[in-house]
């Protein structure tokens, strides 16, 4: 896309968000998303003061001077940022993929949202280490989680058990396969005063996980389960297109009678509609009741709405799909 053409969308988004951005510079969100403001191979995410570009391009070499130029316009107008970082989807390294310095020496560590903070390293992957799309679904947390216990499974740097805490869970059990992550969730915990029980961050396959909680008879007031779109492992495998239901399945018996069970489902193939039969038939036994469906923000979804969805979202509002579904335990 040629330059001309994408300054006017860039000013545009930074016009919709101005209201975002806080006077201490601490806050994090999408500043634009491409795919439906009119240009697929770019969005654009603030976390406090640092910019994270993600180039979607099949060559991202050849976009090398449209990226520059739009860090020129961005910089301009917010003058108070301290770095910038780019990403390559199809980078031929993977430091190009999780993310080069492009300006600054000091990106961002850690960001303020619903008057929480959470830990960031926006280089260690190939995300920014703290999912902007799931901002209300913590919202939902810090506001029904007082006094309860609560499992996040694949919960990698565990921003839902840090909401949860944050709104006065009496227990969080952080699981996730890869240690790194599960570090920097422990990194959230301090600046938010929690203390640190090594016992509730296990660093396990989900699959092993769930079986020896339910073999020990542990049960939850709410499961979180927020599966990667596809993974494979020697001890199973997510398919979030094929095999939601089966997912869902494995942890309902963890579920306190009375508790929540958090679904998300980010499969682009999958539409509202398809996920929400899938929700539908697994209530028909009258043990799982859909009690609320959780907006992506309306800033990560995209102002204009220049692009379409590859599919249908609706009743969602982003291929992002947030349930919150009531539990009933049989006596």
């Amino acid at each position: 896309m040629p330059i001309a053409s994408i300054l006017p969308l860039l000013d545009k988004a930074l016009a919709s968000r101005a209201h975002l951005v806080d006077s201490d510079h601490e806050a994090a969100f999408r500043l634009f998303n491409g795919f439906t403001e009119g240009n697929p191979n770019l969005s654009l995410d603030i976390y406090a003061r640092t910019l994270v570009i993600h180039n979607y391009a099949d060559d991202p070499i050849s976009n090398q001077s449209f990226i520059q130029d739009t860090v020129n316009q961005i910089q301009t107008q917010l003058n108070w940022l301290r770095a910038g970082i780019l990403k390559q989807r199809n980078g031929i390294t993977q430091e190009d993929k999780r993310g080069k310095l492009l300006f600054g020496d000091s990106p961002d560590t850690k960001i303020s949202e619903h008057g929480v903070w959470y830990a960031l390293d926006l280089t260690m992957n190939r995300d920014a280490s703290f999912y902007l799309d799931t901002s209300n679904l913590r919202k939902w947390l810090i506001e029904n989680m007082r006094g309860k216990s609560v499992l996040n499974t694949f919960a990698y740097t565990g921003s839902f058990g840090v909401a949860a805490l944050a709104g006065g869970a009496s227990r969080v059990v952080q699981v996730d396969r890869n240690r790194k992550f599960l570090d920097l969730a422990k990194q959230s915990y301090a600046p938010n005063g929690f203390q640190i029980n090594a016992k509730d961050f296990i660093a396990q396959d989900f699959f092993p996980a769930v079986s020896r909680f339910k073999h020990s008879k542990q049960f939850f007031d709410c499961v979180i389960l927020d599966p990667p779109f596809f993974s494979s492992t020697p001890k199973g495998k997510v398919d979030q297109e094929k095999e939601s239901a089966r997912l869902i399945n494995k942890v309902r018996p963890l579920a306190n009678d009375g508790g929540y069970l958090v679904t998300i489902n980010n499969a682009l193939y999958v539409s509202g509609r398809e996920y929400m039969q899938t929700l539908e038939e697994l209530c028909k036994d009258g043990y799982l009741k859909i009690e609320e469906l959780i907006p992506v923000p309306e800033s990560f979804v995209g102002y204009g709405n220049i692009g379409k969805p590859i599919t249908d979202p609706a009743p969602f509002n982003h291929s992002t799909k947030i349930a919150v579904l009531k539990v009933r335990r049989k006596a």
